[in-house]
Protein backbone atom coordinates (compact mmCIF):
# COMPACT_ATOMS: atom_id res chain seq x y z
CA UNK A 1 0.00 0.00 0.00
CA UNK A 2 0.84 3.84 -0.63
CA UNK A 3 2.29 5.06 2.52
CA UNK A 4 -0.24 8.36 2.00
CA UNK A 5 -2.65 7.01 -0.38
CA UNK A 6 -6.45 7.27 1.73
CA UNK A 7 -8.74 4.23 3.21
CA UNK A 8 -11.64 3.79 0.71
CA UNK A 9 -13.05 0.05 0.37
CA UNK A 10 -15.36 -0.66 -2.51
CA UNK A 11 -18.24 -3.43 -1.07
CA UNK A 12 -18.55 -5.63 -3.95
CA UNK A 13 -22.23 -8.16 -3.67
CA UNK A 14 -23.87 -10.09 -5.88
CA UNK A 15 -26.60 -12.57 -5.95
CA UNK A 16 -27.29 -15.29 -8.98
CA UNK A 17 -31.71 -15.63 -9.73
CA UNK A 18 -30.78 -19.07 -7.10
CA UNK A 19 -29.76 -16.54 -4.24
CA UNK A 20 -33.10 -14.13 -5.22
CA UNK A 21 -35.11 -16.40 -3.38
CA UNK A 22 -34.32 -15.07 -0.66
CA UNK A 23 -34.96 -11.35 -0.23
CA UNK A 24 -32.84 -10.32 2.41
CA UNK A 25 -29.79 -12.11 0.61
CA UNK A 26 -28.38 -7.83 -1.13
CA UNK A 27 -29.38 -6.35 2.36
CA UNK A 28 -27.39 -9.34 4.49
CA UNK A 29 -23.98 -8.79 2.79
CA UNK A 30 -24.73 -4.79 2.15
CA UNK A 31 -25.06 -4.69 6.08
CA UNK A 32 -22.53 -7.48 6.92
CA UNK A 33 -19.61 -5.48 4.80
CA UNK A 34 -20.12 -2.12 5.90
CA UNK A 35 -19.87 -3.07 9.12
CA UNK A 36 -16.89 -4.61 8.73
CA UNK A 37 -15.35 -2.40 6.81
CA UNK A 38 -15.98 0.40 9.53
CA UNK A 39 -15.01 -1.85 12.74
CA UNK A 40 -12.84 -4.74 11.45
CA UNK A 41 -10.95 -2.62 8.75
CA UNK A 42 -11.54 1.00 10.32
CA UNK A 43 -12.60 2.43 6.83
CA UNK A 44 -15.83 4.97 6.98
CA UNK A 45 -15.74 5.72 3.12
CA UNK A 46 -16.74 3.09 0.52
CA UNK A 47 -18.51 2.98 -2.37
CA UNK A 48 -21.12 -0.30 -2.89
CA UNK A 49 -21.37 -2.23 -6.08
CA UNK A 50 -24.25 -4.17 -6.41
CA UNK A 51 -25.19 -7.46 -9.62
CA UNK A 52 -28.45 -9.00 -8.76
CA UNK A 53 -29.16 -12.05 -10.74
CA UNK A 54 -25.64 -12.34 -12.37
CA UNK A 55 -23.83 -15.30 -12.34
CA UNK A 56 -20.37 -15.45 -10.99
CA UNK A 57 -19.35 -17.77 -14.01
CA UNK A 58 -17.64 -15.00 -15.82
CA UNK A 59 -16.87 -10.96 -14.87
CA UNK A 60 -19.69 -9.17 -17.73
CA UNK A 61 -21.38 -7.52 -14.85
CA UNK A 62 -22.13 -3.93 -14.75
CA UNK A 63 -21.43 -3.13 -11.90
CA UNK A 64 -18.46 -5.44 -11.34
CA UNK A 65 -16.83 -3.78 -14.42
CA UNK A 66 -17.63 -0.25 -13.05
CA UNK A 67 -16.20 -1.06 -9.91
CA UNK A 68 -12.90 -2.69 -11.91
CA UNK A 69 -12.89 0.85 -14.10
CA UNK A 70 -12.40 3.42 -10.59
CA UNK A 71 -10.19 0.28 -9.10
CA UNK A 72 -7.63 1.39 -12.09
CA UNK A 73 -8.45 5.18 -11.30
CA UNK A 74 -6.61 3.97 -7.77
CA UNK A 75 -9.96 5.17 -6.01
CA UNK A 76 -10.15 2.05 -3.41
CA UNK A 77 -7.38 0.69 -1.12
CA UNK A 78 -9.69 -2.38 -0.61
CA UNK A 79 -11.93 -4.04 -2.14
CA UNK A 80 -13.98 -6.61 -0.08
CA UNK A 81 -16.66 -9.31 -0.53
CA UNK A 82 -18.63 -11.28 1.86
CA UNK A 83 -17.85 -14.40 0.01
CA UNK A 84 -15.16 -15.19 -2.43
CA UNK A 85 -17.83 -16.64 -4.62
CA UNK A 86 -19.35 -13.76 -4.68
CA UNK A 87 -16.50 -11.73 -7.16
CA UNK A 88 -16.18 -14.80 -9.62
CA UNK A 89 -16.91 -19.05 -9.69
CA UNK A 90 -14.01 -18.81 -12.11
CA UNK A 91 -10.99 -19.37 -10.86
CA UNK A 92 -8.63 -17.71 -13.87
CA UNK A 93 -11.15 -14.93 -14.05
CA UNK A 94 -10.08 -14.53 -10.14
CA UNK A 95 -6.25 -14.42 -10.54
CA UNK A 96 -6.49 -12.24 -13.56
CA UNK A 97 -8.70 -9.83 -11.24
CA UNK A 98 -6.14 -10.15 -8.13
CA UNK A 99 -3.15 -9.30 -10.68
CA UNK A 100 -4.86 -5.87 -11.37
CA UNK A 101 -5.54 -5.48 -7.70
CA UNK A 102 -1.66 -5.70 -7.31
CA UNK A 103 -0.88 -3.41 -9.67
CA UNK A 104 -3.27 -0.71 -8.51
CA UNK A 105 -1.96 -1.43 -4.86
CA UNK A 106 -5.91 -2.37 -3.41
CA UNK A 107 -6.11 -4.97 -0.96
CA UNK A 108 -8.49 -8.24 -1.42
CA UNK A 109 -10.73 -8.84 1.36
CA UNK A 110 -13.40 -12.20 2.00
CA UNK A 111 -15.05 -11.69 4.91
CA UNK A 112 -16.50 -14.88 5.47
CA UNK A 113 -13.32 -17.05 4.95
CA UNK A 114 -11.50 -14.34 7.04
CA UNK A 115 -8.86 -13.77 3.71
CA UNK A 116 -7.10 -10.20 3.56
CA UNK A 117 -4.37 -10.14 1.28
CA UNK A 118 -2.91 -7.31 3.33
CA UNK A 119 -1.57 -10.40 5.86
CA UNK A 120 0.93 -12.70 5.35
CA UNK A 121 -1.09 -16.07 5.84
CA UNK A 122 -4.35 -14.31 3.24
CA UNK A 123 -1.35 -13.47 0.62
CA UNK A 124 -0.23 -17.35 1.12
CA UNK A 125 -3.52 -18.46 0.69
CA UNK A 126 -4.17 -16.76 -2.47
CA UNK A 127 -0.80 -17.67 -3.89
CA UNK A 128 -1.89 -21.19 -3.04
CA UNK A 129 -5.05 -20.32 -5.70
CA UNK A 130 -2.91 -18.76 -8.41
CA UNK A 131 -1.24 -22.18 -8.39
CA UNK A 132 -4.11 -23.90 -9.35
CA UNK A 133 -5.16 -21.43 -11.59
CA UNK A 134 -1.78 -22.22 -13.79
CA UNK A 135 -2.61 -25.61 -13.72
CA UNK A 136 -5.80 -25.44 -14.77
CA UNK A 137 -4.49 -23.26 -17.79
CA UNK A 138 -1.79 -25.61 -18.21
CA UNK A 139 -4.17 -28.75 -18.22
CA UNK A 140 -6.34 -26.97 -20.38
CA UNK A 141 -3.77 -26.58 -23.16
CA UNK A 142 -2.21 -30.42 -23.13
CA UNK A 143 -5.86 -31.47 -23.31
CA UNK A 144 -6.33 -29.02 -26.45
CA UNK A 145 -2.89 -30.00 -27.64
CA UNK A 146 -3.69 -33.57 -27.02
CA UNK A 147 -6.30 -33.50 -29.39
CA UNK A 148 -4.66 -31.73 -32.04
CA UNK A 149 -2.04 -34.43 -31.83
CA UNK A 150 -4.43 -37.12 -32.08
CA UNK A 151 -5.82 -35.86 -35.29
CA UNK A 152 -2.93 -34.92 -36.88
CA UNK A 153 -1.75 -38.45 -36.49
CA UNK A 154 -4.69 -39.66 -38.16
CA UNK A 155 -3.89 -37.40 -40.94
CA UNK A 156 -7.08 -35.24 -40.03
CA UNK A 157 -6.99 -31.44 -41.07
CA UNK A 158 -6.42 -29.27 -38.08
CA UNK A 159 -7.98 -26.05 -38.93
CA UNK A 160 -4.80 -23.99 -40.68
CA UNK A 161 -5.84 -21.75 -43.51
CA UNK A 162 -6.67 -23.80 -46.97
CA UNK A 163 -3.60 -23.24 -49.15
CA UNK A 164 -4.24 -21.75 -52.28
CA UNK A 165 -5.60 -24.20 -55.07
CA UNK A 166 -7.76 -25.99 -52.90
CA UNK A 167 -11.08 -25.37 -50.87
CA UNK A 168 -12.90 -26.98 -47.92
CA UNK A 169 -15.16 -30.23 -48.24
CA UNK A 170 -17.63 -29.97 -45.69
CA UNK A 171 -18.56 -33.53 -46.10
CA UNK A 172 -15.43 -34.78 -45.81
CA UNK A 173 -13.80 -32.41 -43.50
CA UNK A 174 -10.51 -32.11 -45.62
CA UNK A 175 -9.40 -29.46 -48.55
CA UNK A 176 -9.94 -30.97 -52.18
CA UNK A 177 -8.67 -29.52 -55.33
CA UNK A 178 -10.04 -26.30 -56.74
CA UNK A 179 -9.45 -26.28 -60.68
CA UNK A 180 -9.90 -22.70 -60.57
CA UNK A 181 -7.53 -21.89 -58.04
CA UNK A 182 -5.06 -24.80 -58.73
CA UNK A 183 -3.83 -23.62 -62.11
CA UNK A 184 -2.40 -20.45 -60.85
CA UNK A 185 -0.04 -23.30 -58.19
CA UNK A 186 0.76 -25.22 -61.07
CA UNK A 187 1.85 -21.90 -63.39
CA UNK A 188 3.85 -20.76 -60.25
CA UNK A 189 5.77 -24.24 -60.30
CA UNK A 190 6.47 -24.38 -63.61
CA UNK A 191 7.57 -20.17 -63.94
CA UNK A 192 10.24 -20.93 -61.13
CA UNK A 193 11.82 -23.94 -63.02
CA UNK A 194 12.42 -21.15 -65.72
CA UNK A 195 13.57 -17.54 -63.54
CA UNK A 196 15.12 -18.68 -60.48
CA UNK A 197 13.68 -16.14 -58.42
CA UNK A 198 10.97 -15.43 -56.07
CA UNK A 199 11.30 -12.06 -55.99
CA UNK A 200 11.39 -11.82 -60.07
CA UNK A 201 8.32 -14.26 -60.29
CA UNK A 202 6.07 -12.13 -57.80
CA UNK A 203 6.99 -9.09 -60.23
CA UNK A 204 5.80 -11.26 -63.06
CA UNK A 205 2.15 -12.33 -61.19
CA UNK A 206 1.76 -8.54 -60.49
CA UNK A 207 2.06 -7.64 -63.62
CA UNK A 208 -0.48 -10.01 -65.47
CA UNK A 209 -2.98 -8.94 -61.86
CA UNK A 210 -2.72 -13.01 -60.74
CA UNK A 211 -4.27 -12.23 -57.30
CA UNK A 212 -2.57 -13.88 -54.20
CA UNK A 213 -4.73 -15.99 -51.92
CA UNK A 214 -5.96 -13.37 -49.87
CA UNK A 215 -6.45 -11.09 -53.20
CA UNK A 216 -3.56 -8.96 -52.52
CA UNK A 217 -0.36 -8.48 -54.44
CA UNK A 218 2.61 -10.74 -54.56
CA UNK A 219 5.86 -10.76 -52.55
CA UNK A 220 8.54 -13.18 -52.47
CA UNK A 221 7.71 -14.42 -49.33
CA UNK A 222 4.21 -15.19 -50.13
CA UNK A 223 6.06 -17.22 -53.42
CA UNK A 224 7.62 -18.83 -51.61
CA UNK A 225 5.80 -19.77 -49.25
CA UNK A 226 3.85 -22.13 -51.89
CA UNK A 227 7.02 -23.16 -53.69
CA UNK A 228 8.31 -24.84 -49.50
CA UNK A 229 4.52 -26.05 -48.75
CA UNK A 230 4.86 -30.19 -48.89
CA UNK A 231 0.89 -29.65 -48.96
CA UNK A 232 0.90 -29.33 -52.99
CA UNK A 233 2.61 -32.97 -53.42
CA UNK A 234 0.34 -34.49 -50.87
CA UNK A 235 2.13 -34.45 -47.92
CA UNK A 236 0.23 -33.32 -44.60
CA UNK A 237 2.36 -31.84 -42.21
CA UNK A 238 1.97 -30.60 -38.42
CA UNK A 239 3.96 -29.19 -35.73
CA UNK A 240 6.65 -28.03 -38.08
CA UNK A 241 7.51 -24.61 -36.94
CA UNK A 242 7.18 -22.68 -33.05
CA UNK A 243 5.21 -20.10 -32.99
CA UNK A 244 8.40 -17.85 -33.77
CA UNK A 245 9.02 -19.46 -36.96
CA UNK A 246 11.91 -21.75 -35.54
CA UNK A 247 11.70 -25.34 -37.14
CA UNK A 248 11.29 -28.28 -34.44
CA UNK A 249 13.35 -31.19 -34.54
CA UNK A 250 12.28 -33.68 -37.06
CA UNK A 251 11.27 -36.26 -33.88
CA UNK A 252 8.75 -33.73 -33.45
CA UNK A 253 7.21 -33.14 -36.69
CA UNK A 254 4.21 -35.64 -37.64
CA UNK A 255 4.50 -36.06 -41.52
CA UNK A 256 1.83 -38.00 -43.57
CA UNK A 257 3.15 -38.80 -47.11
CA UNK A 258 0.61 -39.28 -49.76
CA UNK A 259 -2.18 -38.09 -47.16
CA UNK A 260 -4.24 -36.25 -50.23
CA UNK A 261 -3.98 -35.92 -54.25
CA UNK A 262 -1.44 -33.56 -54.77
CA UNK A 263 -1.59 -30.31 -57.38
CA UNK A 264 2.14 -30.90 -57.60
CA UNK A 265 3.75 -34.15 -59.08
CA UNK A 266 6.67 -34.60 -56.58
CA UNK A 267 9.10 -34.71 -58.83
CA UNK A 268 8.93 -31.11 -59.77
CA UNK A 269 7.98 -30.17 -55.70
CA UNK A 270 11.88 -31.47 -55.31
CA UNK A 271 13.31 -29.83 -57.89
CA UNK A 272 12.23 -26.27 -57.10
CA UNK A 273 13.12 -27.14 -53.75
CA UNK A 274 16.76 -27.72 -54.71
CA UNK A 275 16.48 -24.39 -56.48
CA UNK A 276 15.40 -23.08 -53.32
CA UNK A 277 18.10 -24.48 -51.24
CA UNK A 278 20.81 -23.54 -53.48
CA UNK A 279 19.22 -19.86 -53.95
CA UNK A 280 19.02 -20.22 -49.96
CA UNK A 281 22.81 -20.89 -49.15
CA UNK A 282 24.05 -18.12 -51.45
CA UNK A 283 21.84 -15.43 -50.07
CA UNK A 284 22.13 -16.47 -46.26
CA UNK A 285 24.00 -14.00 -44.50
CA UNK A 286 22.52 -10.75 -46.56
CA UNK A 287 19.29 -12.33 -45.23
CA UNK A 288 20.51 -12.84 -41.66
CA UNK A 289 21.69 -9.23 -41.75
CA UNK A 290 18.38 -7.78 -42.96
CA UNK A 291 16.37 -9.81 -40.40
CA UNK A 292 18.20 -8.36 -37.29
CA UNK A 293 18.25 -4.45 -38.23
CA UNK A 294 14.97 -2.10 -38.02
CA UNK A 295 15.24 0.58 -40.20
CA UNK A 296 13.09 3.67 -38.65
CA UNK A 297 11.69 5.23 -41.41
CA UNK A 298 10.54 2.18 -43.48
CA UNK A 299 7.11 1.80 -42.58
CA UNK A 300 6.45 5.22 -42.89
CA UNK A 301 8.25 6.16 -46.68
CA UNK A 302 5.92 6.23 -49.39
CA UNK A 303 7.00 7.20 -52.90
CA UNK A 304 6.13 10.87 -54.09
CA UNK A 305 6.32 9.58 -57.79
CA UNK A 306 4.22 6.47 -57.98
CA UNK A 307 3.32 6.38 -54.50
CA UNK A 308 5.19 3.42 -53.32
CA UNK A 309 6.28 2.12 -50.34
CA UNK A 310 10.41 2.81 -49.93
CA UNK A 311 12.26 -0.15 -48.79
CA UNK A 312 14.85 -0.30 -46.51
CA UNK A 313 18.75 -1.15 -46.68
CA UNK A 314 22.22 -0.61 -44.06
CA UNK A 315 23.79 2.82 -46.14
CA UNK A 316 27.93 2.55 -45.87
CA UNK A 317 29.42 2.92 -42.07
CA UNK A 318 30.16 6.64 -41.37
CA UNK A 319 33.81 7.42 -39.93
CA UNK A 320 32.69 7.22 -36.09
CA UNK A 321 30.85 3.02 -36.79
CA UNK A 322 27.57 4.80 -37.31
CA UNK A 323 25.70 2.94 -40.19
CA UNK A 324 22.58 5.02 -41.01
CA UNK A 325 19.82 3.32 -43.01
CA UNK A 326 18.90 4.16 -46.67
CA UNK A 327 15.50 4.14 -47.99
CA UNK A 328 14.81 3.51 -52.33
CA UNK A 329 11.28 3.11 -53.92
CA UNK A 330 10.36 -0.94 -54.29
CA UNK A 331 8.59 -0.16 -57.62
CA UNK A 332 12.20 0.19 -59.30
CA UNK A 333 11.76 -3.24 -61.08
CA UNK A 334 8.12 -3.36 -61.46
CA UNK A 335 7.36 0.39 -62.87
CA UNK A 336 9.90 1.83 -65.17
CA UNK A 337 10.53 5.50 -65.18
CA UNK A 338 10.57 6.03 -61.40
CA UNK A 339 13.63 7.81 -60.64
CA UNK A 340 13.16 9.04 -57.10
CA UNK A 341 16.21 8.47 -55.21
CA UNK A 342 18.24 7.18 -52.20
CA UNK A 343 17.19 9.13 -48.86
CA UNK A 344 19.46 8.17 -45.70
CA UNK A 345 18.74 8.23 -42.22
CA UNK A 346 21.39 11.33 -42.25
CA UNK A 347 18.78 13.78 -43.65
CA UNK A 348 15.37 12.18 -42.63
CA UNK A 349 16.15 11.80 -38.84
CA UNK A 350 16.94 14.99 -37.88
CA UNK A 351 14.18 16.64 -40.27
CA UNK A 352 11.14 14.36 -39.09
CA UNK A 353 11.85 15.00 -35.31
CA UNK A 354 12.94 18.13 -35.37
CA UNK A 355 10.11 18.53 -37.02
CA UNK A 356 7.78 16.85 -34.21
CA UNK A 357 9.56 19.41 -31.54
CA UNK A 358 8.86 22.31 -33.41
CA UNK A 359 5.25 21.57 -33.63
CA UNK A 360 4.90 20.13 -29.72
CA UNK A 361 6.88 23.59 -28.59
CA UNK A 362 4.57 25.75 -30.96
CA UNK A 363 1.18 24.10 -29.37
CA UNK A 364 2.19 25.19 -26.52
CA UNK A 365 3.58 28.61 -27.04
CA UNK A 366 1.02 30.31 -29.62
CA UNK A 367 -1.42 32.27 -28.48
CA UNK A 368 -4.92 33.52 -30.22
CA UNK A 369 -3.12 36.97 -31.06
CA UNK A 370 -0.44 35.32 -33.19
CA UNK A 371 -1.35 34.30 -36.84
CA UNK A 372 -0.68 31.14 -38.89
CA UNK A 373 2.38 32.70 -40.24
CA UNK A 374 3.61 32.76 -36.91
CA UNK A 375 3.05 29.08 -36.55
CA UNK A 376 5.02 28.83 -39.72
CA UNK A 377 8.46 30.25 -38.18
CA UNK A 378 8.03 28.31 -35.14
CA UNK A 379 7.32 25.12 -37.24
CA UNK A 380 10.70 25.31 -39.57
CA UNK A 381 12.96 26.73 -36.88
CA UNK A 382 16.16 25.63 -37.19
CA UNK A 383 18.78 24.53 -39.46
CA UNK A 384 17.44 21.53 -40.58
CA UNK A 385 14.94 23.56 -41.74
CA UNK A 386 17.19 25.83 -44.09
CA UNK A 387 16.00 25.02 -47.79
CA UNK A 388 12.04 25.10 -47.04
CA UNK A 389 10.38 28.17 -47.97
CA UNK A 390 7.42 27.64 -46.10
CA UNK A 391 4.77 24.99 -45.25
CA UNK A 392 1.24 24.69 -47.83
CA UNK A 393 -1.56 27.14 -46.93
CA UNK A 394 -3.91 24.44 -46.17
CA UNK A 395 -2.13 22.64 -44.28
CA UNK A 396 -0.76 25.43 -42.22
CA UNK A 397 -4.21 26.87 -41.57
CA UNK A 398 -5.82 22.91 -40.35
CA UNK A 399 -2.90 23.10 -37.82
CA UNK A 400 -3.34 26.29 -36.62
CA UNK A 401 -7.19 25.83 -35.96
CA UNK A 402 -6.32 22.54 -34.40
CA UNK A 403 -3.85 23.91 -32.25
CA UNK A 404 -5.64 27.23 -30.75
CA UNK A 405 -9.38 25.67 -30.86
CA UNK A 406 -9.17 21.82 -31.55
CA UNK A 407 -10.37 19.58 -28.98
CA UNK A 408 -7.67 17.68 -26.54
CA UNK A 409 -7.99 14.74 -29.20
CA UNK A 410 -6.86 16.62 -32.16
CA UNK A 411 -3.69 18.01 -31.24
CA UNK A 412 -0.32 16.19 -30.03
CA UNK A 413 -0.78 16.59 -26.43
CA UNK A 414 1.89 15.39 -24.34
CA UNK A 415 0.29 13.89 -20.59
CA UNK A 416 2.50 14.09 -17.92
CA UNK A 417 4.51 12.06 -16.51
CA UNK A 418 2.35 10.58 -13.77
CA UNK A 419 -0.35 10.26 -16.04
CA UNK A 420 1.61 8.26 -19.02
CA UNK A 421 2.92 5.87 -16.31
CA UNK A 422 -0.45 5.41 -15.32
CA UNK A 423 -1.76 4.88 -18.46
CA UNK A 424 1.27 2.76 -19.50
CA UNK A 425 0.62 0.50 -16.80
CA UNK A 426 -3.18 -0.04 -17.35
CA UNK A 427 -2.44 -0.36 -21.01
CA UNK A 428 -0.36 -3.12 -19.96
CA UNK A 429 -2.83 -5.24 -17.97
CA UNK A 430 -5.19 -4.33 -21.05
CA UNK A 431 -2.53 -6.04 -22.98
CA UNK A 432 -2.54 -8.92 -21.32
CA UNK A 433 -6.20 -9.43 -20.80
CA UNK A 434 -6.49 -9.51 -24.35
CA UNK A 435 -3.68 -12.04 -25.13
CA UNK A 436 -5.94 -13.90 -22.42
CA UNK A 437 -9.22 -13.89 -23.83
CA UNK A 438 -7.98 -14.45 -27.28
CA UNK A 439 -6.35 -17.84 -26.21
CA UNK A 440 -9.26 -18.86 -24.50
CA UNK A 441 -11.78 -18.31 -27.73
CA UNK A 442 -9.03 -20.40 -29.90
CA UNK A 443 -9.19 -22.83 -27.14
CA UNK A 444 -12.87 -23.09 -27.34
CA UNK A 445 -13.22 -22.82 -31.04
CA UNK A 446 -10.35 -25.91 -30.87
CA UNK A 447 -12.44 -27.70 -28.58
CA UNK A 448 -15.79 -26.65 -30.32
CA UNK A 449 -14.78 -28.01 -33.71
CA UNK A 450 -12.34 -30.58 -33.66
CA UNK A 451 -12.74 -32.54 -30.35
CA UNK A 452 -14.13 -36.07 -30.06
CA UNK A 453 -15.96 -34.98 -27.64
CA UNK A 454 -17.20 -31.84 -28.68
CA UNK A 455 -18.50 -29.18 -26.71
CA UNK A 456 -22.47 -28.25 -27.02
CA UNK A 457 -23.21 -25.49 -29.79
CA UNK A 458 -25.17 -23.85 -27.17
CA UNK A 459 -22.57 -23.61 -25.02
CA UNK A 460 -19.60 -22.89 -27.43
CA UNK A 461 -22.18 -19.90 -28.67
CA UNK A 462 -22.43 -18.79 -25.47
CA UNK A 463 -18.98 -18.76 -24.17
CA UNK A 464 -18.02 -17.30 -27.96
CA UNK A 465 -20.01 -14.38 -27.12
CA UNK A 466 -18.93 -13.95 -23.95
CA UNK A 467 -15.13 -13.87 -24.99
CA UNK A 468 -16.12 -11.41 -27.80
CA UNK A 469 -18.01 -8.90 -25.64
CA UNK A 470 -14.76 -9.14 -23.29
CA UNK A 471 -12.76 -8.34 -26.05
CA UNK A 472 -15.03 -5.43 -27.06
CA UNK A 473 -14.77 -3.99 -23.27
CA UNK A 474 -10.73 -3.94 -23.52
CA UNK A 475 -11.09 -2.37 -27.09
CA UNK A 476 -13.06 0.42 -25.86
CA UNK A 477 -10.83 1.04 -22.06
CA UNK A 478 -7.61 0.73 -24.50
CA UNK A 479 -9.64 3.62 -26.61
CA UNK A 480 -10.19 5.79 -23.19
CA UNK A 481 -6.72 5.30 -21.79
CA UNK A 482 -5.33 6.49 -25.54
CA UNK A 483 -7.79 9.36 -25.30
CA UNK A 484 -6.83 10.55 -22.32
CA UNK A 485 -3.15 10.61 -23.45
CA UNK A 486 -4.41 12.68 -26.74
CA UNK A 487 -2.64 9.64 -28.29
CA UNK A 488 -4.13 7.56 -31.69
CA UNK A 489 -5.60 4.33 -30.56
CA UNK A 490 -2.72 2.33 -32.23
CA UNK A 491 -0.06 4.33 -30.22
CA UNK A 492 -0.13 2.56 -26.61
CA UNK A 493 3.30 0.71 -27.37
CA UNK A 494 5.41 3.68 -27.41
CA UNK A 495 4.35 4.43 -24.16
CA UNK A 496 6.30 1.61 -22.89
CA UNK A 497 9.01 2.47 -24.41
CA UNK A 498 12.17 4.50 -22.56
CA UNK A 499 11.79 6.81 -26.02
CA UNK A 500 8.43 8.30 -24.74
CA UNK A 501 10.04 9.72 -21.13
CA UNK A 502 13.38 10.77 -23.15
CA UNK A 503 11.33 12.61 -25.83
CA UNK A 504 8.81 14.21 -23.02
CA UNK A 505 11.74 15.81 -21.72
CA UNK A 506 13.47 16.99 -24.93
CA UNK A 507 10.54 18.30 -26.87
CA UNK A 508 10.62 21.22 -25.20
CA UNK A 509 14.03 22.07 -25.11
CA UNK A 510 14.81 24.89 -26.68
CA UNK A 511 17.97 23.54 -28.75
CA UNK A 512 17.46 21.10 -31.60
CA UNK A 513 17.31 17.44 -31.15
CA UNK A 514 20.48 15.61 -31.85
CA UNK A 515 19.70 12.58 -33.64
CA UNK A 516 22.77 10.97 -33.77
CA UNK A 517 22.41 10.76 -29.96
CA UNK A 518 19.26 9.15 -30.15
CA UNK A 519 20.35 6.66 -31.81
CA UNK A 520 23.25 6.17 -30.01
CA UNK A 521 20.55 6.01 -26.74
CA UNK A 522 17.91 3.81 -28.20
CA UNK A 523 17.35 0.91 -30.19
CA UNK A 524 16.25 1.66 -33.80
CA UNK A 525 13.06 0.11 -32.73
CA UNK A 526 11.68 2.44 -29.92
CA UNK A 527 12.33 5.09 -32.15
CA UNK A 528 10.39 3.56 -35.10
CA UNK A 529 7.27 2.54 -32.60
CA UNK A 530 7.35 6.61 -31.68
CA UNK A 531 7.65 7.69 -35.12
CA UNK A 532 4.81 5.05 -35.99
CA UNK A 533 2.80 6.15 -33.24
CA UNK A 534 2.18 9.63 -34.07
CA UNK A 535 2.73 9.58 -38.01
CA UNK A 536 0.62 8.04 -40.42
CA UNK A 537 2.88 8.32 -43.68
CA UNK A 538 5.76 10.55 -45.01
CA UNK A 539 6.20 11.39 -48.45
CA UNK A 540 9.88 11.76 -49.81
CA UNK A 541 10.38 12.91 -53.89
CA UNK A 542 12.93 14.90 -55.52
CA UNK A 543 15.68 14.80 -52.57
CA UNK A 544 13.09 16.35 -50.05
CA UNK A 545 10.50 15.63 -47.54
CA UNK A 546 7.31 16.73 -49.31
CA UNK A 547 5.00 16.21 -46.71
CA UNK A 548 4.09 14.54 -43.19
CA UNK A 549 1.07 13.24 -42.34
CA UNK A 550 0.11 12.71 -38.45
CA UNK A 551 -2.45 10.46 -36.84
CA UNK A 552 -4.92 12.88 -36.25
CA UNK A 553 -5.33 14.03 -39.74
CA UNK A 554 -3.33 16.78 -39.89
CA UNK A 555 -1.05 17.05 -42.86
CA UNK A 556 1.84 19.38 -43.37
CA UNK A 557 3.29 20.06 -47.09
CA UNK A 558 6.38 21.67 -47.47
CA UNK A 559 7.28 24.06 -50.04
CA UNK A 560 11.15 24.41 -51.10
CA UNK A 561 13.64 27.50 -52.62
CA UNK A 562 15.39 26.88 -55.38
CA UNK A 563 18.25 25.16 -54.41
CA UNK A 564 19.72 21.82 -54.70
CA UNK A 565 18.99 18.72 -52.67
CA UNK A 566 21.31 18.11 -49.84
CA UNK A 567 23.51 15.76 -50.35
CA UNK A 568 22.44 13.47 -47.55
CA UNK A 569 19.25 13.18 -48.74
CA UNK A 570 19.09 11.75 -52.31
CA UNK A 571 21.77 10.34 -54.05
CA UNK A 572 21.57 7.41 -57.05
CA UNK A 573 20.17 3.90 -56.61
Amino acid sequence: MQKNQTKKAALYIRVSTHYQIDKDSLPFQRNELINYAKYALGIDDYAIFEDAGYSGKNTDRPAYQDMMRRIRAKEFSHLCVWKIDRISRNLLDFAAMYEELKKFNCTFVSKNEQFDTSSAIGEAMLRIILVFAELERKLTAERVTSIMYSRANKGLWNGAPIPLGYKWDAKGKYPVIDEDTAVVVRYIYDQYERIHSTMKLSDKLNRENIKSARGGEWTGTTVKGILRNPFYKGTYRYNYKTQTGRIKPVEEQIVHEDNHPGIIDKEQWDRVNKILDENSTRSVAQLRSNVKYTHIFSKLLRCGQCGHTMGGGLDRARSDGYRPSRYYCTSHTRKAGCTNGVYSDVYLGPFVFNYIANLVRAQRALTDSQKPRDLERMLLRGKFFDSVAGIEQQGLLDTYNTILYGSGEDVMLQPSPEIAAQSASELELLDRDQKKYERALERIEQLYLYSEESMPEKDYVLKRNELKAMLDNIAERRAEVNSRLGLAPASSDFLEKATYFYLTNSLNQKRSLDFRKMVDTFEPKMLQDFLCSVIDHIVVVDGHVASISFKNGLTNKFIYKATKPPKSASTKP
